[in-house]
C-alpha cells in the first residue's frame, strides 16, 4: 500500500504543471497552424486579403490568440529558467521573473490588440 504525501503547492509547482498542460494543447495548435498555412493554403497564396478574411472570423482570432499566448508563455518560461542558471540571488531572480512577466504581458497584449484589430487591405496601396 502506498501513501501520497501532501505537498504544499508552490509557484514553481503550479508553473511546471501549467507548462505541461499548455504544452499538450500547444502541439496540435502549432501543427494545425503549419499544416493549414503551408500545406492547404500555401505560403504563396497568403496575402493581405487572406489575412483580413481570416481575422474577420472570431474563431480564428481566438485560435491565433491561444497559439500566441501558449507559445510565447513557453518561450518566456524557458528564458526564465535559463536566466536562473546565471542569477543566484533570490532578490535578483524575483526581479528578473517580474521583468519577464511584464514583457510577456505587454507583448501578448500588443498581439491580442493586433489580432482583434484585424487587417485592413484598403490601407495597402497596390
Amino acid at each position: 500500500m502506498t501513501t501520497q504525501a501532501k505537498v504544499k503547492p508552490s509557484f514553481e509547482a503550479i508553473a511546471w504543471r501549467a507548462m505541461r498542460y499548455s504544452g499538450i494543447l500547444l502541439i496540435p495548435l502549432a501543427w494545425f497552424h503549419v499544416y493549414l498555412q503551408d500545406v492547404i493554403v500555401g505560403v504563396h497564396a497568403i496575402d493581405i486579403d487572406y489575412v483580413a478574411l481570416r481575422l474577420d472570423m472570431v474563431a480564428w482570432v481566438v485560435y491565433d490568440m491561444a497559439l500566441l499566448a501558449f507559445a510565447f508563455a513557453h518561450g518566456m518560461y524557458g528564458l526564465r529558467q535559463v536566466s536562473f542558471e546565471f542569477i543566484h540571488g533570490e532578490r535578483a531572480r524575483r526581479n528578473v521573473s517580474l521583468l519577464i512577466l511584464g514583457l510577456w504581458l505587454v507583448v501578448s497584449l500588443i498581439g491580442a490588440v493586433a489580432l482583434i484589430g484585424g487587417a485592413r487591405p484598403e490601407l495597402i496601396s497596390h
